[in-house]
């Protein structure tokens, strides 16, 4: 395996995941800048996963009809396009537009990233390559809140979208330098009406998560949301058994890797999207720290994250897909049920001790069922795979914040009173039963599940 490939797609990763949260602690300052409130300004935050959620399904069809790499660099040209536009933007109307580009420049990075990986990877160097593509995964949501409060602090707002710039133009110089030209799959005609219906329903899905949890439109067009999205839904499997050859082939899921992974991937990361979104509050509110105070304890879970890479392959040759995915997910809910205890005295050593291993697990999870979904999975059905990994990924990410939103509604409607310490006690409680969710699917795996890529054996 040529080590720059997986690199060159990492960086390019990582720009789209942080991006995703950077501006979250710039919104005040936007938003004095643009003449509007900072809750109206959480559109930008929504339309953004909205244009993610309504490109990705169509990624691995262009992939396979354009190329591959042509793609990807296409990507990349439209993710700084956007950019760029964002940070010259003096309006509400411009600004929310840009965004909505810059998520279909993101759209098609993330599932077209992981294609050329496994189209250029050999099954048993795939953990090595899943090992670094994940450490951007965490990493981003982690980086992007103290350097976007570090940035609007001693600079100004638009540099958090203008810093992506010289990091889209060295991955645009380092892809057309390395990145090999991948055979075409053959090119099928777009299923337009099956585009439409998954469009309609992962939008309305991760829409409706999105105002639910950022209140900027009143919550009850979040729920009117997620049903039509959820009929969407039911409307496209009907399409996709009707059909011959439907946008996103359901019958993937019949490869028992790639269905345990999802499933198991889809409760990690509703447990793991609320954890960006609960942990800066608690301490921020809770404990009174200032967001980049919050946020450079929180960006501890980023080392623990990158330790993984130079272990990972070791570990899963050693003791096999099952057993370290279960060990990892058992891990990581006792540690969050840890955050459960967290005080405004507990001494910050303890703090960034439990979240360097919570960093660490997650990565170890991460690492293993992104590895194991694509093990058994055919070169000409990778470009369906991604597409569809891509599109569960950003739902549960979506689910899980607005999961975290609505427990501490909840919490908070019964004590009739202002957040506090104890709503989030109960929070990470609930969360951590959701990520511990993830193991039961787990156990239908065999033990030797996925052995030719892990390289372990009984």
């Amino acid at each position: 395996m040529n080590p720059v490939v997986p690199l060159i797609m990492a960086v390019a990763l990582f720009m789209e995941q942080m991006d995703s949260t950077v501006i979250s602690t710039a919104l005040p300052a936007i938003a004095d800048d643009l003449g509007v409130g900072p809750i109206t300004l959480k559109l930008a935050l929504t339309t953004y996963m909205v244009a993610l959620a309504i490109f990705i399904p169509v990624s691995g069809w262009a992939a396979d009809r354009f190329g591959a790499k042509r793609v990807f660099r296409l990507a990349i040209i439209v993710f700084l396009i956007g950019s760029v536009f964002c940070a010259v933007s003096g309006n509400l109307l411009e600004f929310v537009a840009s965004r909505f580009l810059q998520g279909m420049g993101g759209a098609m990075m993330t599932p077209v990233g992981r294609l050329v990986i496994l189209r250029t990877t050999e099954r048993k160097e795939l953990v090595r390559a899943m090992a670094l593509l994940t450490i951007p995964a965490l990493i981003g949501p982690m980086a992007g809140p103290p350097l976007g409060g570090f940035l609007t602090t001693y600079f100004s707002w638009h540099w958090i979208f203008l810093i992506n710039v010289p990091i889209g133009l060295i991955g645009l110089v380092m892809s057309a330098i390395f990145l090999p030209e991948i055979d075409d799959e053959p090119p099928s005609k777009l299923d337009w009406k099956g585009f439409f219906l998954l469009a309609t329903a992962a939008s309305g899905i991760v829409f409706g998560m999105s105002v639910i949890s950022l209140p900027a439109l009143p919550p009850a067009t979040g729920f009117i949301a997620t049903l039509f999205g959820i009929l969407a839904a039911f409307l496209y499997v009907r399409h996709a058994v009707a059909v011959e050859k439907p946008l996103l082939n359901l019958a993937i899921f019949s490869d028992t890797s790639f269905r345990v992974a999802t499933a198991a991937a889809t409760f990690f990361r509703m447990a793991t999207g609320a954890f960006p979104f609960l942990m800066p509050l608690m301490l921020q509110l809770g404990f009174g720290m200032s967001p980049f105070e919050s946020g450079m304890i929180t960006f501890v879970g980023a080392a623990g994250a990158l330790a993984t890479k130079f272990v990972a392959p070791r570990i899963f040759a050693l003791l096999g897909f099952k057993n370290v995915l279960l060990t990892a997910s058992a891990v990581v809910a006792m540690l969050t049920i840890t955050l459960a205890f967290f005080e405004a005295n507990t001494p910050h050593l303890i703090m960034l001790g439990i979240l360097f291993f919570l960093g660490l697990g997650r990565s170890f999870f991460f690492t293993g069922v992104n590895a194991l979904a694509y093990a058994d999975i055919d070169k000409s059905q990778a470009s369906q795979a991604t597409a569809m990994s891509a599109m569960f990924q950003q739902a549960s990410f979506a689910l899980g914040v607005a999961f975290a939103a609505v427990i501490l509604e909840f919490a908070n409607h019964f004590t009739d009173g202002e957040l506090t310490v104890a709503h989030f006690h109960i929070a990470f409680l609930v969360v951590a039963i959701v990520g511990l969710a993830s193991v039961l699917p787990l156990l239908s795996l065999k033990a030797d599940a996925g052995s030719e890529v892990s390289g372990h054996r009984q």
